[in-house]
């Protein structure tokens, strides 16, 4: 399974409580943050979700 960063590049201030969770899921907190995660299904469609607050890289 490959790894991919996910960094969160813009607030989630005026977003819906679903987008936060998620944003929280994916244990982004603050602007900037990077976390790497697997590229498994579950996270490709929480990435899906919230795309617009995020940018995604994938690593080896």
């Amino acid at each position: 399974m490959s790894k991919i960063k996910v960094t969160k590049v813009k607030s989630a201030i005026n977003r819906t409580q679903r987008q936060k969770r998620t944003l929280l899921a994916l244990g982004l907190k603050k602007i900037g943050q990077t976390i790497e995660h697997e590229a498994t299904p579950n996270i490709l469609g929480m990435i899906a979700k919230v795309n617009h607050l995020v940018s995604v890289e994938e690593t080896k």
